[in-house]
């Protein structure tokens, strides 16, 4: 038996996630796991070459890295804007031709090219960039910021077309970021009759205390420079952290329409714990 490895996402929008992690590990945490911080492509990139055990991946890619199971019952989700995936444009959405794209989530990327294609006219011009408006719109009518960067990002005289937000006004749904993700593999090497599930659950309802998420509030208002009740509210009212069934419903509609534009092979059958 042996620790298992975590890769978890490096944004404010998973400090509720981490809490028990991060804050107040108990021996069962610090006995049976180890984490680190990435970008989510990085912590997608982690599961499928072996380097984590245990990942907060973007959805997109379940279905392109083989034997994952989903711990039930948490996401990164929105049940209507999110704040922190936008697409910032010199021009109106419809008029949209080249967009630059921060590949640091390819759910985002997929989601973008998602919602362009099919009720903006039709698929786009993309080109991966670093991610800053100002670089971006220099080259293109349109830049993809996401997470962090795009809760910071300036963008007065722009139009500001917050994603999550126009997925649910065209579909109806909720829209779904990421899931942990644990390679089946590393469950044979865990401690036998390690709540695994129930863990990470618990780690995600302390972290939304009320008392908790202040903290968080404070620690990250220094770290990014917004105002507590900036993060309070987006972690509260913007950010869904539970993979309840409407969650699951326009996640399984996200996939249908990826798997139509080919941007991926095939719709996953998510497999739970």
């Amino acid at each position: 038996m042996r620790p298992l490895r975590i890769s978890a996402i490096s944004f404010l929008n998973t400090a509720p996630l981490m809490w028990d992690f991060y804050n107040q590990p108990t021996t069962e945490i610090t006995e049976n796991f180890t984490f680190r911080y990435d970008v989510p492509s990085t912590c997608a990139q982690a599961l499928r070459v072996g380097d984590a055990d245990i990942g907060i991946i973007p959805v997109i890619t379940t279905a392109s890295i083989p034997d994952l199971v989903v711990i039930p019952d948490i996401a990164i989700a929105a049940l209507n804007q999110v704040r922190s995936i936008l697409l910032v444009s010199k021009v109106p959405i419809e008029q949209i031709d080249r967009v630059a794209i921060d590949t640091s989530s390819r759910t985002s990327v997929a989601l973008t090219q998602v919602l362009l294609t099919k009720f903006f006219g039709g698929g786009r011009e993309v080109v991966p960039m670093r991610p800053s408006v100002e670089h971006m719109l220099k080259k293109c009518d349109a830049g993809l910021i996401i997470g962090d960067p795009a809760l910071l990002a300036k963008t007065n005289g722009y139009y500001a077309y917050d994603l999550a937000e126009i997925w649910r006004e065209r579909t109806g749904k909720p829209f779904v970021f990421a899931v942990w993700a644990v390679r089946k593999a590393a469950l044979a090497e865990m401690r036998p009759g390690l709540d695994l599930a129930g863990i990470f659950q618990r780690s995600r309802d302390h972290g939304l205390e009320a008392k908790n998420l202040e903290h968080i509030a404070e620690q990250w208002s220094e770290k990014l420079g917004l105002a507590r009740e900036s993060i309070r509210d987006y972690l509260t009212c913007n950010i869904h952290y539970h993979l309840d069934a409407a969650c699951l419903d326009g996640l399984s509609l996200f996939f249908q329409y990826a798997a139509e534009l080919k941007l991926i092979e095939r719709v996953p059958q998510l497999e739970f714990l």
